[in-house]
């Protein structure tokens, strides 16, 4: 069975091993049993409010132990992605301070959104603060020639454990690439840089490494692209199958892929 073959797991945060300000059943203990057995775990999150260190703070305070490293936030991306292109650039900011911090570290250079045609970039996050003069600000620079960056595409943020949620990135982003009649460049899930940092932190191939999450269309769709063993967690037992998007493994939830892991490497069930 493929689980047993596995050196290494990425698991998504979000509706996967929490939901929002409690863990999941079996996140603690599936985390704490994979590393046990010497197998590395990186967590990834499309969350563009906060950075790698204040998830790894919050994931040690819920019971899961965590450095900065463990963690790959797409606001962090979102810097580096900028630098990569422009070097150090003036950009319009739309997003929480994470995403400023973020910036700020990688060397960018702030534009307010009454300076607009002064950007070179658009850096766009889950911003709570969206407005219509934002959106004013952003689409005139990307339709004037700004480069147009999103942490992700997604249209909803899981906000608690009955199906609550806050707008996504992703609809701020539609918003704007209508009314500037230009995309984003994307560094979150499905897209490539994320899963491209997370196999290099689990330090295996593609083959030997799996992504665990509850989104078809961000974490499987991304994690198949990637070429990784990819496991759909059915929040509640709920599973519809996504025939575009369909998963290696579906769980109910991290206790079950904990046992059936167990099972593959033939140590019993939890």
């Amino acid at each position: 069975m493929p689980l047993a073959r596995l050196r290494g797991f990425a698991l998504d945060l979000d509706g996967t091993v929490w939901a929002g300000e409690r863990l999941l059943p079996g996140a603690a203990d599936c985390v704490g049993a994979l590393r046990a057995a010497g197998l590395p775990v990186v967590f990834l999150t499309n969350n563009s409010r906060d950075r790698a260190a204040a998830l790894a703070r919050r994931l040690t305070r819920l019971g899961i132990a965590a450095r900065s490293r463990d963690v790959i936030a797409a606001v962090d991306l979102l810097g580096a992605a900028i630098r990569q292109r422009l070097g150090p650039a003036r950009v319009l900011p739309l997003g929480a301070r994470g995403l400023r911090a973020a910036l700020a570290a990688a060397d960018h250079t702030p534009v307010a959104p009454e300076r607009w045609a002064e950007a070179q970039a658009v850096a766009l996050g889950n911003d709570p603060t969206f407005d219509y003069r934002k959106l004013r600000a952003a689409s005139r620079a990307v339709r004037a020639g700004a480069l147009f960056f999103a942490t992700n595409l997604d249209a909803r943020m899981p906000t608690g454990p009955e199906g609550d949620f806050d707008p996504g990135c992703g609809a701020l982003a539609e918003a704007i690439a209508v009314a500037g009649g230009v995309r984003p460049i994307v560094v979150g899930k499905p897209h490539g840089p994320m899963f491209e940092d997370a196999l290099a932190r689990l330090r295996c191939g593609a083959a030997k490494a799996a992504i665990v999450g509850d989104n078809p269309g961000t974490d499987i769709a991304g994690g198949r692209a990637a070429g990784l063993f990819t496991v759909r967690v059915a929040a509640g037992g709920a599973y519809e199958p996504d025939a575009a998007h369909e998963a290696d493994l579906v769980v109910r939830d991290l206790r079950e892929l904990l046992a059936r892991w167990r099972d593959a490497r033939g140590a019993g069930t939890s």
